[in-house]
């Protein structure tokens, strides 16, 4: 497909962006394959009222024509829960990495400009390859090993109430990537782990089976590529669609990661 270069290069309009209160006006960065070069493309919707990105993408799915008025390609793009719990949905909405599902059109500011998420390879238009949440979720072992089932009567590890508060907010992460792509650190550039696993790392090290493997753990993150590569810009806190307190737990590993060290060097 030859694509319509509605918009210059760097995503600005190539005609007047004036618009009226009944239309949604998308300005998306498109991309045809992995090793193809991006382009942008304007669309122009009738308003409804309630509508989030994901809404206004599967409106557009079914007329997929340019403002100019080329009917082209339905634009490719990732969604599953439409709760914000998947992550699977999360793109760049004007410059912002968050969930398409919780962006609400009438909350944005046209037009809405919507990327892939930056820092992972583009598979097509807004669809990236988020394997390496994956591959650092492995690399610090961010599960639990259970030999069997626990009764659930006698014999369980208890956890406080308090302890379990402060689990929580940690166990709330949907792999969406949004911290990563804020992350200065994180990309193909460098070798850094990212905020997500690390905030794994402190979730599972906190539980009373999971802190079994807790040196290991705390071994995988200081290597090449982790802890200590943070640069601590704080982005990820910021952009964090569950407030997860990743900041927070990146000072509580800097903490773990010392005494381990000691303990390394003096047994």
């Amino acid at each position: 497909m030859t694509p319509a270069q509605d918009t210059a290069a760097d995503g600005s309009a190539s005609q007047d962006d004036s618009l009226s209160v009944e239309a949604i006006h998308l300005r998306i960065r498109r991309q045809d394959r992995p090793d193809s070069p991006a382009y942008w493309q304007d669309f122009r919707l009738p308003y409804e009222a309630d509508h989030n990105v994901v809404s206004a993408l599967l409106a557009l799915r079914s007329n997929p024509v340019t403002t100019s008025g080329q009917r082209v390609e339905p634009v490719a793009w990732e969604r599953n829960c439409m709760e914000e719990v998947c992550g699977s949905c999360a793109m760049l909405i004007n410059g912002v990495p968050r969930p398409a599902c919780s962006a609400l059109v009438d909350q944005l500011e046209q037009p809405i400009v919507l990327a892939p998420l930056p820092k992972f390879p583009v598979v097509r238009d807004l669809v990236v390859d988020r394997s390496r949440i994956d591959t650092g979720f492995q690399h610090v072992k961010a599960w639990i090993d259970i030999d069997g089932a626990w009764d659930t009567h006698e014999g369980a590890p208890r956890i406080s109430p308090r302890q379990w508060s402060d689990n929580y907010l940690y166990s709330r992460c949907m792999s969406c990537g949004c911290c990563m792509a804020a992350c200065p650190q994180f990309g193909p550039h460098a070798n850094f782990i990212g905020p997500a696993p690390l905030a794994q790392v402190r979730l599972m090290n906190s539980h009373p089976t999971g802190r079994y493997d807790k040196t290991e753990r705390l071994h995988a993150i200081m290597g090449e590529g982790g802890l200590s590569d943070c640069g601590n810009a704080q982005n990820c806190v910021r952009v964090c669609p569950k407030a997860i307190p990743l900041t927070t737990a990146i000072g509580e590993l800097g903490r773990e990661t010392t005494l381990q060290a000691l303990k390394d060097l003096f047994g």
